[in-house]
């Protein structure tokens, strides 16, 4: 017995990465370009890195493609597994991309570089107004994939904002050390929640049970059913972090009607309602001889 629950958001999802990878591309490129003329070895970096951020963008955008195509007799749950895999790489991506970031930031304490602040200023203003963007599109994003792609885009914008007080500073006081130092304070913020993701993406891959959902309450939901007499083998795994599957065996009386043996399954359907559940698989059983082995558990 299966059900789906119907989401619309999986298109959004590919349209929110698509304008993520090319707003980011192209500012790559301007980019690259303004971190010559204003001499700013903070910007350079940071359009290494968000080179870095497209390319782990377009396969993002490339992996939740594929994970909307439908089943087939390969993939029977579909490609929604591909996102996650986008996650992962994402994840892993960034962190090398910000340890980068430290290996650039952490030496220029000791040796800061002068640099064109106006410049700077006016790079900053574009930057945040450019990677704001695509982080306000890419809020309403569920998916882990987009989670990941969001603090790529959020570490963009609160470097930008970190160049932004450090040009102002630096139009004032001869003060460029502040710049290697802001940069290694956002880069260890954004670090530190990106190894969470990558944390929960590699649970999510190794089949653990979703956080949501609670296995203990579930069996007791669906034993307190009238004629269900127990439930066991029952596991729970996500799909892509947002879709889950459920299968599970019930231990039916063994004179129950068909009839009463549909309106059992009607009930557990139910019950199950709550969760966001994309598939649900339930064997039934009887309490006869022949089901001995139901008695044991997991």
């Amino acid at each position: 017995m299966g059900h789906d629950h119907h989401h619309d958001h999986h298109h959004h999802s590919h349209s929110n990465i698509k304008t993520a990878f090319f707003l980011n591309f192209g500012f790559t490129i301007i980019e690259l370009i303004g971190g010559v003329l204003t001499n700013s070895m903070a910007i350079i970096s940071d359009a290494i890195h968000d080179l870095g951020d497209s390319l782990s963008l377009g396969t993002a955008w490339f992996l939740q493609n594929k994970s909307e195509q439908k089943s087939n007799q390969t993939f029977t749950f579909g490609y929604r597994r591909f996102s996650l895999l986008g996650a992962l790489i994402n994840s892993l991506v960034l962190v090398a991309g910000s340890l980068f970031i430290l290996s650039e930031a952490v030496p220029r304490l000791w040796n800061p570089e002068p640099a064109h602040a106006g410049g700077m200023l006016l790079l900053s203003l574009l930057g945040m107004a450019v990677n704001g963007a695509a982080v306000l599109r890419m809020k309403s994003g569920a998916s882990m994939n987009e989670k990941v792609v969001s603090w790529h885009l959020l570490e963009d914008v609160l470097g930008w904002a970190a160049v932004f007080v450090v040009s102002v500073i630096m139009m004032f006081w001869d003060a460029a050390i502040l710049d290697p130092l802001l940069s290694v304070l956002i880069t260890l913020y954004i670090l530190m929640n990106v190894l969470k993701n990558l944390k929960k993406t590699l649970f999510l891959f190794l089949d653990g049970v979703p956080e949501e959902m609670d296995t203990e309450q579930i069996e007791q939901s669906i034993r307190s059913i009238p004629d269900v007499e127990d439930t066991h083998h029952t596991h729970i795994w996500s799909l892509d972090g947002e879709q889950h599957v459920l299968s599970t065996h019930v231990v039916l009386n063994e004179d129950i009607s068909k009839a009463d043996m549909m309106k059992v399954k009607a009930s557990i359907k139910e019950a199950l309602e709550a969760y966001p559940l994309e598939h649900i698989t339930i064997e039934t059983e009887c309490t006869t001889d022949d089901c001995s082995l139901t008695t044991l558990h997991h």
